[in-house]
């Protein structure tokens, strides 16, 4: 550039912090309906059902859209509808996904296992509008405390953190689970984030010294064409 040029400064564009590890947060699909009077499989005392076909569908979009990003790892929670999400990226990328104990769903205590908690809500029942209005797991009796659910959570995010420096992975949860992680990044009331669709990417930039969030419930990849029709706001 000559002298006579002027100093063009382009606009500011974000890039992660050298160190910096990018976690992908991709909810499950779908998992099988609750059928009233019948229990789920557990898996140490939690709900353990697997995908619906519904799910088994959004995984395989999931594994479309990311396949062609640069991702180092993928970790899943010990519940199989994780693993089943993660299993078409996995394919495609022919990486061996880590089962990390720390992401599973917060335990819903005496509302786990026989489909209590979607029942519950569909319901409205007394406690179960509590618990939303208070945003507090541990309004359901026997459930998780908010601190322990926090906390492993946070764990979690540090754990991999430091594994993965200038890396991408692919972390495959739970609605509460990427709802509680998002509310510490942006410390926001605690149920800001737990509406997550199922199939849905959210993108975290983690530092040494904070949490970035950079994208939400992104589901372009779950729907064939982004509508444009005017809909009616009442």
């Amino acid at each position: 550039m000559s002298e006579d040029e002027p100093r063009v400064i382009r606009q500011w564009r974000f890039q992660p912090a050298p160190g910096a590890t990018e976690i992908l947060l991709v909810r499950h699909g779908e998992s099988e309906p609750a059928v009233v009077g019948q229990s789920f499989e557990l898996h140490n005392g939690q709900s353990n059902p697997a995908l619906a076909p519904e799910g088994v569908a959004e995984a395989e979009r999931v594994g479309e859209r990311l396949a062609g990003e640069h991702i180092d790892a993928i970790y899943v929670s010990p519940l199989r509808r994780t693993g089943q999400t993660a299993a078409p990226l996995a394919s495609r990328l022919g990486i061996k996904p880590i089962v990390d104990d720390d992401l599973r769903e917060v335990f819903l205590g005496e509302w786990e296992g026989g489909g209590a908690f979607r029942q519950r809500v569909a319901d409205q029942d007394e406690m179960a509008v509590r618990m939303f209005e208070e945003q507090r797991w541990d309004v359901i009796p026997g459930a998780e405390s908010m601190d322990a659910f926090g906390q492993r959570l946070r764990n979690a995010v540090e754990r991999i953190a430091a594994a993965h420096p200038d890396q991408r992975v692919a972390v495959f949860g739970h609605g509460a689970m990427i709802g509680e992680i998002l509310h510490q990044a942006t410390d926001s009331r605690p149920f800001a984030f737990i509406g997550a669709d199922n199939g849905s990417i959210s993108h975290l930039v983690v530092t040494a010294d904070r949490w970035i969030l950079r994208r939400f419930n992104d589901t372009s990849h779950l729907q064939p064409t982004m509508t444009t029709a005017p809909e009616p706001l009442t």
